[in-house]
């Protein structure tokens, strides 16, 4: 992970000197396990560390059971079980930042257990949520439990490094007597990989065509607004609010132009669509300020249609077979849902060539409206539609990024170092009542540091 583009493709003599370090408890005369280095190495190899000293937690064969299942999940999920003595200032936070891939990080220290997350992987309430479900269970059954529900949640895939590792089924024996063997276990292998990249990379191309359609019709609708907005700063009357609401709508449309001609991933549609929802915000502000009216507050688009602009109010709605729920909603269609007559929606292309409506129209839309909704709403607004079942799967943000738009930046799985914001690294609370955790400012009660 130090170096992610490094390759399964090692020699014989690599796996000769590796042979030692097969084990997830290290050998006498290893280095000294305190060091958050050794873990982090002992996790460039396989996704679960049990420092020698705290052995009797986890058993070997348990340790090997639970990364074979992480490995076959093809998850960024990091265990490591660590004595009650491991140094624990900042110890999530130097975890990371010495593994240097964006992941779950969960720890059994001593009898305490917590766990941290980049948010492109998993949200930071995501994760207390899990941390305070297994509380109070055995280190096997802890493990068990939080690694289950974390590899039906998490996004992203593995680090590459542990292709080919021991969950894979690789007799390290076998490789070493034959090296033949290690040269075509290798070639497979990486097969394998670039295999699951060039898939991924389809996903993603074609999920970008499908939302660019959309999206340049919200830039053309956001466009033709600020015609018929017919606003000149010189205009008698024309104060300088007006102007600065203007000019922030004038360069929320260029910046959505500029993100979209830019965009090579469907995440990336994400800052387009939250670009077009600042400028329409802008117009509203200064449609009020031209004509005397109290200025709005700042709300979500309407959820039926985000060019219809911010919403004014909430009202229940329930799609199609779903429970009822609140949804952010302009003037129009406010009255439109009291009256009994159904909402002006907006209707996308799905692969049968039928318009539907967007949260009806498969996975590639849940960017688009990811950078519409975003802050936490969008997650209640689709439960029980199609976009929002989608939305919660295992695979969703591995191959169309997190839909919330909560997250950006680096995904699941990928190596960017120390470069991390520790403020998108968050979930678990105090190691099980077990204070502030050695005074590092890791927990203190936050979930984020």
């Amino acid at each position: 992970m130090k170096n992610r583009t490094k390759r399964i493709t090692v020699g014989l003599s690599g796996l000769l000197l590796a042979l030692g370090a097969v084990s997830f408890t290290a050998a006498p005369g290893a280095p000294d396990p305190s060091a958050v280095s050794v873990v982090a190495d002992a996790w460039e190899k396989s996704p679960v560390y049990v420092d020698p000293a705290a052995s009797d937690q986890l058993s070997g064969e348990q340790a090997d059971a639970l990364a074979q299942r992480i490995e076959r999940a093809d998850k960024p999920v990091f265990v490591a079980v660590l004595p009650d003595d491991f140094p624990q200032q900042n110890l999530f936070q130097r975890l990371r930042a010495e593994t240097g891939v964006t992941g779950v990080y969960a720890v059994r220290l001593g009898d305490g257990f917590d766990a941290k997350a980049d948010r492109s992987v998993l949200t930071g309430n995501a994760v207390g949520n899990l941390v305070s479900l297994v509380q109070g269970e055995d280190t096997a059954a802890q493990l068990d439990h939080f690694v289950d529900q974390a590899l039906a949640q998490a996004g992203g895939r593995a680090p590459d490094s542990w292709d080919g590792g021991p969950g894979h089924g690789i007799s390290v024996g076998a490789l070493v007597g034959v090296g033949v063997v290690v040269v075509a276990g290798a070639a497979g292998a990486y097969a394998i990989v670039r295999r699951k990249k060039r898939r991924h990379e389809e996903v993603q191309r074609e999920s970008l065509r499908k939302l660019s359609v959309v999206v340049d019709e919200d830039i053309t609708a956001f466009g033709e607004e600020l015609d018929r907005l017919d606003f000149h700063p010189a205009e008698p009357g024309a104060d300088d609010a007006m102007r600065a609401d203007y000019e922030r709508a004038l360069d929320a449309y260029e910046k959505a132009k500029s993100y979209m001609a830019a965009a090579t991933r469907p995440e990336d549609v994400r800052g387009v669509t939250q670009a077009l929802e600042d400028g329409r915000f802008s117009l509203a502000l200064l449609a009020a300020r031209r004509e005397g009216r109290e200025l709005p507050e700042r709300r979500a688009p309407c959820f039926f249609d985000p060019r219809h602009g911010p919403s004014v109010e909430d009202a229940a709605w329930a799609p199609a077979g779903g429970a009822e729920r609140s949804v952010p909603v302009c003037a129009a269609d406010a009255a439109r849902l009291a009256d009994g007559r159904d909402p002006m929606v907006r209707t996308v292309a799905t692969e049968s060539g039928e318009r539907r409506p967007y949260w009806e129209a498969g996975p590639a839309y849940g960017p688009w409206a990811g950078g519409y909704f975003g802050g936490g709403i969008l997650p209640g607004l689709l439960v029980g539609t199609m976009l929002g079942g989608m939305m919660m799967s295992p695979a969703y943000a591995a191959d169309y990024g997190p839909g919330y738009g909560d997250a950006g930046g680096f995904e699941g799985g990928d190596f960017s170092g120390a470069d991390f914001d520790p403020g998108d690294f968050g979930g678990g609370g105090d190691f099980g009542g077990g204070g502030d955790f050695g005074g590092g400012g890791d927990f203190g009660g936050g979930g984020s540091f």
